[in-house]
């Protein structure tokens, strides 16, 4: 991309657009990802502010969420939990308190 001409004087500029490397992300970029990543961390997060509350530890591994419990032992002996499995077991917990 060469420069355009500049005929005000002042410091140069370059007016144009930069080529897109090979392999890299389109000009109409799919925000889509991003917005999937951001709403699994805030359902992650809530989750595990709903786990401290119940006494429980929400972590993160290579299989999966586990819910770890005062005893620092994993609750049904898992290790490989979804989000949906940790919420309804939240959600089993907070209903037996009630």
């Amino acid at each position: 991309m060469s420069p355009a001409p500049n005929t005000e004087g002042g410091v140069p500029r370059r007016r144009g657009q930069v080529n897109v490397p090979p392999g890299g992300a389109s000009r109409e970029e799919n925000w889509s990802g991003a917005n999937d990543a951001k709403t699994e961390k805030l359902r992650r997060n809530n989750l595990q502010r709903r786990a401290r509350a119940c006494g429980f530890e929400l972590r993160e591994s290579a299989y999966g969420y586990a819910l770890i419990d005062t005893t620092r032992k994993h609750v049904d002996g898992r290790n490989d939990m979804s989000l949906d499995e940790v919420d309804s077991h939240l959600g089993a917990q907070l209903t037996a308190t009630d």
